[in-house]
Formats: structure tokens, sequence, C-alpha cells
């Protein structure tokens, strides 16, 4: 089996599995997508981002795979596999470790994948070395009631000002063994209730809908008002459907949400291969090397007149 990036000799292969994918990052396809598709094809020249497609060649079916990296993110994502009808291809973990590579040439810490665990390709994920780090539904919000007026007032646009109480909020909500993987905000974007800067919904934007991922304080007080009220003042809307992306740490909104009308996904497991490890805290040395000169301290006394 040979695996290559794609090229445009490609195309008659992509053509045929345009409808034969599967996506491996939700957010990115409900705001972009098909992955595959015109759009899709179009964000290669997005100097922001790294995009690097594959094929491997040689076994029973030609097999495509994706990934994704926005620059200065400590993460990439695996974007799509296909054919979605052949994700049981004894081959199709060489692919991804292929991707996994790529991703490591971007100087990524993690990959990351969003899978439904009852999906064929849970399998070669594990074999690649990818485990569940979290758990996550998307919730269709586009046609919840609409807040009043008075009460979408409380919602602004985030300020480079409000990035530390963002940060704070951050560090209260994310589990501390998640933060490699899912680090505090660092950009600002996004919107904050400014009542008690306990409410933080990040946004991301494409021309077929709206990613909210939010972050809110389980002491805070009228949250389905909130979130109605978030929904109904997104700017720039233009008929595009609105997602809320929950997280496992955050299941406490799904009550909420379902009270209001929202209609969720399949729950998804979010995945994730390690490819370096940040270290904190050094270890101390229990014993100086030989070859070690350690030079002795000179300490002076100084009377204090008591």
């Amino acid at each position: 089996m040979t695996i290559r990036s794609l090229d445009l000799l490609d195309l008659p292969t992509i053509a045929r599995y345009r409808n034969d994918v599967l996506t491996l990052d939700s957010a990115r396809a409900l705001t972009r997508g098909h992955p595959l598709g015109t759009m899709g094809l179009l964000a290669y020249i997005n100097p922001a981002r790294h995009l690097y497609a594959a094929i491997a060649n040689g076994g029973n079916t030609a097999l495509l795979g994706g990934v994704i990296h926005t620059r200065g993110d400590m993460f990439a994502k695996l974007l799509y596999l296909a054919p979605s009808s052949h994700l049981d291809d004894p081959e199709l973990t060489a692919l991804i470790e292929h991707l996994v590579i790529q991703a490591g040439e971007w100087q990524a810490f993690h990959v990351m994948a969003e899978v439904e665990k009852s999906s064929d390709v849970f399998p070669a994920l594990r074999l690649a070395g990818f485990s569940v780090y979290a758990w996550q539904r998307m919730w269709d919000v586009s046609l919840i009631e609409k807040a009043d007026s008075t009460s979408s007032l409380g919602w602004k646009r985030m300020r480079s000002v409000d990035l530390p109480a963002v940060q704070s909020l951050h560090y209260q909500i994310v589990p501390p063994l998640l933060h490699p993987i899912e680090p505090a905000p660092n950009r600002v974007v996004g919107f904050i209730h400014s009542e008690n800067m306990k409410c933080y919904a990040s946004v991301s934007a494409g021309a077929y809908g709206i990613v909210l991922t939010p972050l809110i304080h389980p002491d805070e007080h009228h949250v389905s008002e909130k979130i109605s009220a978030l929904v109904a003042s997104l700017p720039d809307r233009r008929g595009r459907k609105v997602y809320l992306n929950v997280r496992s740490y955050q299941t406490w909104l799904e009550p909420v949400l379902a009270d209001l009308g929202a209609q969720g996904s399949h729950r998804q497991a979010v995945m994730v291969k390690h490819l370096a490890h940040l270290i904190k805290e050094g270890q101390r040395v229990r014993t100086v090397p030989a070859n070690a000169n350690v030079q002795p301290s000179s300490l002076s006394r100084m009377d204090v007149d008591e």
C-alpha cells in the first residue's frame, strides 16, 4: 500500500466519494459544509491554516483522509475519512497514522477526532493510539424561543480586557486533566455576559451555520433566559442555523436546552492522540553527578537590633 498527498489527478476519486464521507470535525462540518464540497476544497488556499489530505492506494478500495491545524493552536484535528462505507478496511489505521505524522510536522502537541462510539472507525482510531477524553453533543438552538429585548442586553462581544475573566472561568469549569488538551482561550473571540462574567461562549461561524461553545458557571441563575438571549442577539445571522456544543463537563446544560425545545444530536466521543507531553514541573536530582563542580555558597550574617 502506498500513501501520498492528494493531487489534481485524484479529482475523479474525490468526486466519487463526495457523498460517502465521515466527518471528524463537527463544528467545521456544521459551519462550512461538506469537506469534499466546493467550500471544503477552497479551504486549501487559506494561508491561516495548515490543511493536508492524503490517499492510500493498494488495498481493495482507495482511502482518503484529511487533517487540519490552525496556526498557533496546540492541537490539530482529523477532518474526514472516506469512503464511510469502508471504515473497517484494515489499511485505514496506516492512513490515520500518516495524517498524524503530518500534524506533528506542524508542531501540534495533540490530534483530535470527534466520532460516534458506534461508528466503524472507532477501532481504527484506537489502534492508531487515540483515546476518549470527553463526550459532546451538538444542540440545534435555531428555533428556540426568542428572548425579550431587555434580556439580550447582557451579552456583548468579548474585548481584550475580558480575556483574564474568561480564562479564569475556563479554569473553574474545565477539569485540570483536560487543560493541556483544551487550553484556556487566548484569542479575543466570542461573547460574554456582562452581569457577573460567569457566562462565555466562543463562536465559530461559516457560510452554513454558527457553532457556540459555552462556558457557564454552575452557580449561574436564569440560564435558559440567557441562552435564549444569546441566540436572539447574534449579529449578522442571515438565516444560518445556530448550534450549541455541550461537552461532558457541562452536561447539566442539556436538560435546560431540552426544555427550550433545542434538538440534540447523537453523543460523540472526543478522542485525542498525544504527540508530545508538556513538563510543567522539573524533577529533583537525587545525587550530584561526579563530573559536576559545586561551588560552596557564602553567607554573611547581619545583626539586627531588637
